[in-house]
C-alpha cells in the first residue's frame, strides 16, 4: 500500500474530499541542497493535490488522515497510461509498413499516419478502460487511518 498523508476538506456519501501536498522530491536524499528536485519544489512551494478518497473511517472535515492506494492499482494504471497508447502506435505503424510493403511510394508517410491513428486509438481505449474502472473500489484511494492529534 501506498500511503499519504492527507487532511479531509469535505465529506459526502461514503467519500472524503482530502488536500495532500504534491512534492516533486523525496525529502529523503542527503543532496537536496545540489538536487534538481528539491530546487524545483523550493522555487514552486507547496502545491495541493485534491483527491477523492473512500471514506471507511467516518472521518470528518478538518481532520488529518493517511490515505493509501494499493501498489497493484498504481502499477496496473501505470501500465495501462504509459504501454497500452505506445504498444498501439507501434503495432499500426508496424502494420502499415507490412501492408505497404515497404516499396510503395511516400511508404514513410502512411507508417507516420498509422503510428498517429494507433495512438490515437491507444488513447480511445484508455478513456473507455477509465469509465470501466471509475467506481470500481480496487483503484480508489482509502482513508486507512487518522494522525494522532
Amino acid at each position: 500500500m501506498i500511503e499519504q498523508t492527507a487532511r479531509v476538506i469535505e465529506v459526502e456519501h461514503g467519500y472524503a474530499w482530502v488536500e495532500t501536498e504534491r512534492k516533486t522530491s523525496c525529502g529523503a536524499c542527503t543532496r537536496q541542497k545540489g538536487c534538481g528536485a528539491s530546487l524545483f519544489d523550493a522555487l514552486l512551494g507547496a502545491r495541493r493535490a485534491r483527491v477523492r478518497a473512500l471514506n471507511t473511517l467516518s472521518a470528518e472535515a478538518g481532520d488529518d488522515v493517511v490515505i493509501g492506494v494499493a501498489e497493484q492499482a498504481v502499477l496496473r494504471g501505470s501500465l495501462a497510461v504509459y504501454a497500452v497508447p505506445l504498444l498501439a502506435m507501434l503495432l499500426f505503424a508496424l502494420g502499415a509498413e507490412w501492408l505497404a510493403g515497404g516499396a510503395a511510394p511516400g511508404g514513410e508517410l502512411y507508417t507516420i499516419a498509422a503510428a498517429a491513428a494507433g495512438f490515437i486509438a491507444g488513447q480511445f481505449w484508455l478513456r473507455r478502460h477509465n469509465a470501466r474502472i471509475a467506481e470500481d473500489t480496487r483503484y480508489q484511494p482509502v482513508v486507512l487511518r487518522h494522525l494522532s492529534t
